[in-house]
């Protein structure tokens, strides 16, 4: 089963993605790299693209909605970190299921996390 994000990236083209500059930092152990970066106030960086009309984050590679993942996965910010897709824990999430539907997607149900190729699943009866 291929994850439901890795076709989607529905959320990193449509919130700001804003975070505590010391992520950026490598000298204080953040992984964030600088360059993709812009300065939103003091306290807070925003990945490029993310601070504009139509949010795109400059780190997202493909087309939302067929292919599309982080380039940076491993050095993401802690706030992607913290957007959970609906239903993958078994729970909504409102944050996915807003900007899914944004860039006209379905949103995520319980079935989307169901492996089709799961053997432990019981098999369906047939017809006779």
């Amino acid at each position: 089963m291929q994850h439901p994000c890795l076709r989607c990236g529905a959320c990193c083209a449509h919130f700001r993605v804003a975070f505590h500059w010391s992520e950026a930092e490598a000298f204080l152990g953040g992984g964030v790299p600088p360059e993709l970066t812009e300065k939103l106030d003091p306290h807070r960086l925003a990945m490029r693209g993310t601070n504009a009309a139509q949010p795109r984050c400059v780190a997202l590679q493909g087309t939302v909605g067929v292919a599309a993942h982080c380039g940076i996965y491993a050095q993401r910010p802690s706030v992607c970190r913290e957007v959970q897709p609906s239903w993958e824990f078994g729970a909504i999430s409102p944050q996915c299921d807003k900007a899914r539907l944004a860039h006209g997607l379905p949103v995520l149900t319980p079935e989307d996390w169901l492996d089709p190729f799961d053997a432990s699943e019981p098999p369906i009866p047939q017809s006779a």
